[in-house]
């Protein structure tokens, strides 16, 4: 029998001093099977950092390959952003960049993100419009402390500084771009 997806609750508040954007948000996040705590709370960063009014998850792991985990669609069909998580092969992201008008991907996992850039890096540099974050590691496993089936997260944004809190503590995350598109 098949394992289902955890349901999580998220709400989420925004204070983003860099774009100027503050908003609350209340997200219903599908935890599939295979995806850790850490992957989760990586992906409700991403939210963050680039939410906005058409912001949305998709199906995620168990969706279809024409769709990104993330992403900005716009009511037109066009896909404004598109946004992945781990170390994804360049084909995949070749694709993804087609498609949309921005890409980001937002890598972790410690040491394999500086092997899995110094073998991508270079196929990737012609793509102008992706962006490429690593997250580091420490700050990864100290947003899963973060994590439960219902969440009151709150999300400041400074100088590309980010703090994600809740009632009991609060985690500093500073991610380093690799590649800015």
């Amino acid at each position: 029998m098949a394992l289902k997806a955890t349901v999580c609750k998220v709400q989420l508040q925004i204070a983003d001093m860099d774009r100027h954007y503050y908003a609350d948000h209340s997200l219903t996040l599908a935890q599939h099977p295979s995806e850790n705590n850490e992957r989760l709370m990586v992906r409700l960063l991403a939210f963050a950092l680039n939410a906005n009014k058409t912001l949305g998850f998709t199906k995620g792991l168990s969706g279809s390959e024409d769709e990104a985990e993330l992403w900005d669609l716009g009511l037109d069909g066009v896909i404004a952003h598109w946004v992945e998580f781990g170390q994804v092969d360049e084909k995949w992201l070749r694709k993804a960049c087609n498609r949309a008008k921005k890409v980001t991907l937002y890598c972790y996992g410690g040491r394999v993100v500086p092997v899995w850039w110094k073998a991508n890096s270079a196929a990737l540099a012609r793509y102008q419009n992706l962006t490429v974050i690593d997250i580091p590691e420490q700050a990864v496993a100290d947003m899963a402390k973060l994590f439960n089936r219902n969440m009151q997260i709150q999300c400041n944004i400074s100088e590309s500084q980010i703090w994600l809190s809740d009632a009991t503590q609060s985690v500093l995350i500073e991610p380093e771009v690799l590649q800015q598109g």
